[in-house]
């Protein structure tokens, strides 16, 4: 969102700050909460493959060595998977 700040009261511009800081928080929340579940995920695969490698089985397969390899072939520099400026609810698609 760009203003003309030079045109906007003081008042209109502490309201736009606090519209801001208000979008920080739910992004700031958003993101703990993913990072929350992404550690999750990461302790259970790493308890099953724990497991695995104590049972005796391969903890690499092929399959894992074949997508390395594509990874580090790849020039993945600043590519995500996920697309950050998709919205993240129902909330920004009123803008």
């Amino acid at each position: 969102m760009l203003i003309d700040l030079e045109s906007k009261s003081n008042d209109e511009l502490r309201s736009v700050l606090n519209e801001l800081y208000e979008e920080e928080q739910k992004i700031s929340y958003r993101r703990r909460v993913l990072h929350g579940k992404i550690d999750i995920l990461k302790a259970e695969l790493v308890s099953r493959l724990k497991g695995q490698h104590d049972a005796g089985g391969d903890v690499i397969s092929g399959g894992d060595v074949e997508r390395l390899i594509e990874i580090l072939a790849s020039d993945l520099r600043g590519v995500s998977n996920v697309d950050v400026v998709e919205p993240l609810g129902d909330e920004d698609e009123a803008e």
